[in-house]
């Protein structure tokens, strides 16, 4: 599949009919689809760059996989909201594993977040980082232990570069909140650092690299003791 494939899953019709119009106007491919079930298939057939998914139940299905079934588990995923939702569906959105959340009824901002998307996805330097037993292959987006690859998730391999990034360093939720999930503010309540950074650190550990994913009570991450 080429680099501009975008599958858009929304039960709307009014609004998918719309955004598929506008995309392919602005030069993408796009494969529509209405039900979740109908997403999944084109997912695992046609490998698309990027997903608009009009629920966060198709992002969390994409994240976690299907026994028998084989898609890109960590491609990139926009969750659409309503023009007037609450920010914790934007938060619970995120921590279903979504990269970015935009109001349906937005299209240039929808357009742009595509864009920065797949050039972050694409054009990503090729570069390895080794930092105690991992490697970061940023060009891959991929990290091994050893000569294992682990198995992440887009948000939980954005952590793992972000932390790789100054090892020893503590980075505080706040900041990775704004660098890994483009959420801003101060004092925001949510557990999704916590839960990304727990998995991250089962996954090494079961690859084989023990006592990385520091948490300093309090304060934030880091990657090294």
């Amino acid at each position: 599949m080429s680099g501009n494939a975008v599958l858009l899953a929304e039960r709307e019709p009014g609004t998918r009919d719309y955004l598929e119009r506008q995309l392919r106007d602005d030069g993408f491919r796009v494969f529509g689809a209405a039900w979740t079930a109908r997403a999944l298939d084109i997912a695992e057939r046609l490998l698309p760059n990027l997903v608009i998914a009009g629920e966060p139940d198709l992002c969390a299905r994409l994240r976690a996989g299907e026994p028998g079934r084989r898609w890109d588990r960590n491609v990139p995923v926009i969750v659409l909201t309503e023009p007037d939702a609450d920010p914790v569906v934007r938060v619970r959105a995120l921590e279903s594993g979504a990269d970015d959340v935009v109001p349906r009824d937005l299209y240039l901002e929808l357009l742009a977040r595509v864009r920065a998307l797949l050039r972050r996805t694409t054009l990503r330097q090729a570069e390895l980082v080794e930092v105690g037993p991992l490697v970061v292959d940023h060009r891959a987006r991929q990290v091994r232990v050893g000569e294992t690859a682990v198995r992440l998730s887009g948000r939980e391999f954005e952590l793992a570069g972000k932390l790789a990034s100054d090892p020893t360093r503590v980075f505080t939720k706040s900041e990775l909140l704004r660098d890994v999930w483009g959420i801003h503010g101060v004092g925001i309540r949510t557990r999704t650092v916590d839960s990304h950074a727990s998995r991250l650190r089962r996954k090494l550990q079961a690859a084989g690299a023990a006592g990385v994913v520091v948490n300093d009570w309090g304060v934030g991450y880091r990657l090294l003791p």
